[in-house]
């Protein structure tokens, strides 16, 4: 039996309430943490995105894009082949997994062709796993793997004023697509119906099955999961990355001052964001996240800078 307050509230059931809430930032600091250690590996495979890390031209080649994908996205969306999105995505996330596992070979063996295995293999084992059965728990497992290796390929790629350029107009971008045009809730709707697995899914209650229930509708209602998008964890770990390989100086632990107020700063940001997703609408992450990490970056470079 639960203990009760004197006011008669049941705390276990309370609690049981936030369990889901407090699971979202325990996966983004995950996901940070995954992409500082994969980004040596990545490093010494030589997997960057750009040649020249500090050009001002990156982000806004990423952004390009971006909206290029999302409008191709919507169009298949619009004229309903939806079939089309669960492919282009498994492509996708099959090569996602490639560069992960790549990278990890290529610093595991110099064998050719045992590297080329150990790409191979567990990339196509992990992306029919996730298509084969896409419970709730196999899309956050490989899903947090998805989001560090992303995080870590563009963290490597891009020096701190891209990034932070990137995260401002993301997060703008972010706020136009949920608020004004809506059209990034028509995205994660279209997807979500195809089950295609790049969302992170947060049970609210035990027993909550992903492949039979969904998590019903995006705008009203009441859903069975909370879903949450992977930039959501991948942009502000990509600032954590870049703090982490480009400023030197005082570490704790594997990482910089920088690096660890980013993802402190990215937490706050994440936390802010709960409050408002806990109301029951759809809300755009990127902005809190996006400027808790910023903000957070600079606190810790500030420390840098003093110690």
């Amino acid at each position: 039996m639960h203990k009760t307050n004197p006011g008669g509230v049941n705390t276990g059931m309370e609690f049981s309430r936030y369990i889901p809430l407090m699971a979202m930032p325990a996966m983004l600091i995950l996901v940070e943490i995954g992409a500082v250690l994969l980004s040596l590996p990545m490093q010494e495979a030589g997997l960057a995105a750009f040649e020249d890390p500090s050009s001002i031209a990156n982000p806004l080649i990423f952004i390009g894009i971006l909206l290029i994908f999302t409008a191709f996205l919507l169009l298949l969306i619009k004229f309903k082949l939806r079939r089309f999105i669960g492919i282009i995505i498994g492509i996708s996330i099959f090569f996602t997994f490639l560069y992960i596992f790549g990278s990890i070979s290529y610093v595991l063996t110099t064998d050719p062709l045992l590297g080329l295995a150990g790409s191979m293999i567990p990339a196509i084992l992990a992306t029919l796993l996730l298509y084969l059965y896409p419970e709730w728990y196999v899309i956050d497992t490989l899903g947090l793997l998805i989001a560090a290796g992303a995080a870590s390929i563009f963290g490597i790629s891009l020096e701190i004023i891209p990034v932070i350029i990137l995260l401002i107009i993301l997060a703008v971008y972010d706020a136009i697509s949920v608020y004004k045009t809506k059209h990034m809730i028509a995205l994660a709707e279209g997807v979500v119906e195809t089950r295609s697995p790049i969302l992170f899914v947060v049970p609210k209650r035990r027993g909550y099955s992903y492949r039979t229930e969904g998590v019903g509708p995006l705008e009203e209602g009441e859903r069975g999961a909370f879903i949450m998008g992977m930039g959501d964890l991948i942009m502000p770990a990509i600032l954590v990355v870049s703090a982490n390989v480009f400023i030197g100086g005082t570490r704790i632990g594997p990482l910089t001052l920088p690096a660890l107020g980013a993802m402190i700063g990215s937490v706050a940001g994440l936390s802010l964001l709960l409050v408002y997703v806990n109301r029951g609408k759809p809300q755009a992450g990127l902005p809190p996240i996006n400027g808790g990490v910023i903000l957070g970056f600079l606190a810790g470079y500030a420390l840098h800078l003093l110690v």
